[in-house]
C-alpha cells in the first residue's frame, strides 16, 4: 500500500471524525483514529498476502496503521489549527497531549487490524483455490470449504531424515516447516497421503518423503531424503569404478561387458606371437568388467576390487567388447536406485517378534540372510525360519521398513515393546 492510497483512506474516514474541543468529542477523535489505524493495517495485511503469499511483518503493520493517523493529524488536524484564528493552538498542551494519544492507540491497534486482515485474507485465498499457504486456514473455511488444510511441522527439527536415503539440506526442510497444504477435501486413506506426497516432492523437489497422517490429517511424521547423485550407489558389493586410458569400441555403450587387454614385455611371458613376429609386444587380458562411461580415450569401467587395485595408472589399455549382458547384481542396484524404495540391514535380536519366524511372516522384501558366522542366503525362501543374530537384507518403503526394525527388535525391559498374546507379529 502506498503513501498516497494511505492518505487517501485517511481523508476519507476522517473527514466523519468531528473536530469537537470537548473531553468527549476529543475521547471520540482519539477512537475514530484508532479505528482508522486498524483498517489501514488490515489493509495492509490483505495487500500484503495477495503479492508475497507471507504474512506482513507486524512492524510493517503498525507503520501502515501509525502512518496513516499521522498523515491525516499533520495535513488535516493541525494544517487547519494553523490556518484559523490563533495559529498557536497547534502548541496547545491539549492539543500536544491529543495527538499523542492518537498516535499511541494508532500504535496499539495496529496489529490488531494485521491479525484480523492476514485472517481474512488467509481465508479468501483458501477458498479461491489456492495451493499452499504458510499459516493455518480457519475452522470456517475448512468445515464449509472444499479444501481441507495439511498443516506441516512447525519446525524445521520436527522434519526428520529418512534412514537409508541422503539426507535433504537444511534450507529446504526450513522452507518446507510451518507450510499448510491445502488439497481436496474428498481425499480419504491413502488417497490422501499420495497427493500430499506428490505436492511436497513436486513443490521442493525431494526425492522420497516418508508421511504418516491421522484419520483427520494430522501429520503425525514427516522424514525426507533426497536421490543419490553419483556412480558409487550403483556397485554392487566388492565393486570399484576406474577411469583407464582405452579405446572402446564405435558401438561400445554404457553397461556393456568388457575386457582389459594390454601389451606386455617378451620377458614377462609373453613371448612372440602366432605369425614370428618379435617386434609387436603381445597381449594378456588384465580384468573383465562392465563399461560405465566413456569420453575420448578414458573410459570408466566397474571391476573387482582386486582387479581395480592391480591396475597401473600410467598404462593404457585396449576394450574388448563382450556379447554378454551386466550381472544382475549391477541390474539390481541400478533399478533400486530409481525406485521408491530402498534397502537397509536389520538384525533380528533374541525373544523379538521375529525370532522363531519365518520370512513369510515378514511384510517386506527380504533379498539376502546373513546368518551368523556364515556366508550370506540370496533369495531366501519364504519358509526359511528366522533366529536371533540373523541380518536381514529388507527392501521397502520408509514406513513398512520401520515396522520391520519393530518386529526384530527385542521387547523393553518393562513389556512395553512387547506385544499381546494372540497378535499376528505382521497384522
Amino acid at each position: 500500500m502506498s503513501l498516497p492510497l494511505a492518505a487517501g483512506v485517511s481523508f476519507q474516514i476522517g473527514a466523519g471524525i468531528p473536530d469537537d474541543p470537548t473531553l468527549m468529542g476529543a475521547l471520540t477523535r482519539v477512537v475514530g483514529l484508532a479505528v482508522l489505524a486498524a483498517i489501514l493495517a488490515a489493509l495492509g495485511a490483505i495487500l500484503y498476502r495477495w503479492y508475497t503469499r507471507d504474512e506482513i511483518p507486524a512492524w510493517l503493520a503498525t507503520l501502515f496503521g501509525a502512518s496513516g493517523v499521522a498523515v491525516y493529524l499533520n495535513a488535516v488536524g493541525l494544517f487547519q489549527r494553523a490556518v484559523g484564528s490563533d495559529p498557536a493552538d497547534v502548541f496547545d498542551p491539549t492539543v500536544v497531549l491529543v495527538n499523542a494519544a492518537t498516535l499511541a492507540a494508532a500504535i496499539a491497534v495496529s496489529p490488531a487490524g494485521r491479525a484480523v486482515g492476514d485472517r481474512l485474507a488467509t481465508s479468501v485465498f483458501a477458498l479461491v483455490g489456492t495451493r499452499e499457504l504458510d499459516t493455518e486456514v480457519s475452522r470456517l473455511v475448512s468445515n464449509v470449504g472444499r479444501i481441507r488444510a495439511i498443516e506441516l511441522p512447525e519446525e524445521a527439527d520436527d522434519v526428520a531424515d529418512i534412514e537409508g536415503y541422503e539426507p535433504v539440506p537444511g534450507a529446504t526442510k526450513e522452507e518446507l516447516a510451518g507450510k499448510t497444504l491445502l488439497v481436496p477435501r474428498n481425499l480419504r486413506g491413502e488417497a490422501l497421503r499420495d497427493r500430499v506426497v506428490a505436492r511436497i516432492k513436486e513443490d521442493y523437489g525431494v526425492g522420497y518423503v516418508d508421511l504418516e497422517l491421522d484419520d483427520d490429517g494430522t501429520v503425525t511424521k514427516l522424514g525426507l531424503g533426497r536421490r543419490v547423485a553419483g556412480l558409487g550407489t550403483t556397485l554392487a558389493p566388492g565393486f570399484a569404478a576406474v577411469a583407464v586410458r582405452a579405446d572402446p569400441g564405435a558401438g561400445a555403450s554404457a553397461g556393456d561387458a568388457v575386457q582389459l587387454w594390454r601389451r606386455v614385455d617378451a620377458s614377462n611371458g609373453g613371448g612372440a606371437n602366432e605369425d614370428g613376429d618379435s617386434g609387436r609386444k603381445p597381449a594378456r587380458r588384465v580384468a573383465s568388467g562392465e563399461l560405465r562411461a566413456s569420453t575420448d580415450d578414458v573410459a570408466t569401467v566397474i571391476l573387482d576390487e582386486t582387479d581395480a587395485a592391480a591396475l597401473a595408472p600410467d598404462e593404457s589399455y585396449r576394450l574388448l567388447t563382450l556379447p554378454t549382458d551386466p550381472g544382475a547384481e549391477r541390474e539390481f542396484t541400478a533399478l533400486l536406485r530409481a525406485a521408491d524404495e530402498t534397502m537397509v540391514v536389520v538384525a533380528v535380536e533374541a525373544d523379538s517378534a521375529l525370532d522363531g519366524a519365518t520370512l513369510s511372516d515378514v511384510a517386506a522384501t527380504v533379498v539376502a540372510v546373513r546368518p551368523p558366522g556364515s556366508p550370506i542366503e540370496a533369495i531366501p525362501a519364504r519358509s526359511r525360519v528366522l533366529t536371533a543374530g540373523d541380518e536381514l537384507y529388507v527392501v521397502a518403503r520408509p514406513e513398512r521398513l520401520r515396522e520391520v526394525a519393530v518386529l526384530a527388535a527385542a521387547p523393553a525391559a518393562d513389556g512395553g515393546g512387547a506385544r499381546p498374546d494372540g497378535d499376528d507379529p505382521t497384522a
